[in-house]
């Protein structure tokens, strides 16, 4: 059984691979819309504050503030609707989940740029 699942679940990765990012990167992820038959790409700008799963069900969280409101938005990395993902900065953190952002206001939400 586990191999019938893991050989479905390999069809449906993605074959091209996106742009590396960790927890703490600022991105851009191109998200395709489609409205009717329209379709177009929206950009979703913020910090990577979780990565969970592995294979075809691993997905991402990224928060940004639109109006001073928090907003977060979760998709599966190898989502169809995910077109291509920026990195714009690479940050420094220490921790795998970047919850404690949720409580922060201002400059204390930002995240150390990560300079090499």
């Amino acid at each position: 059984m586990q191999e019938i699942i893991a050989k479905i679940e390999e069809e449906q990765l993605r074959k091209e691979a996106l742009a590396d990012f960790n927890v703490g990167d600022t991105i851009r992820v191109h998200n395709l819309i489609r409205e009717g038959n329209r379709e177009r790409i929206q950009i979703y700008e913020g910090t990577v504050i979780q990565r969970q799963g592995h294979g075809a069900r691993e997905t991402f969280t990224v928060r940004k503030l639109s109006n001073g409101v928090g907003v977060e938005k979760t998709w599966p990395i190898h989502s169809p609707f995910v077109a291509k993902i920026e990195v714009v900065r690479r940050g420094k953190v220490r921790r795998a989940k970047l919850f404690y952002l949720r409580d922060r206001i201002g400059k204390a939400a930002k995240v150390k740029e990560l300079i090499k």
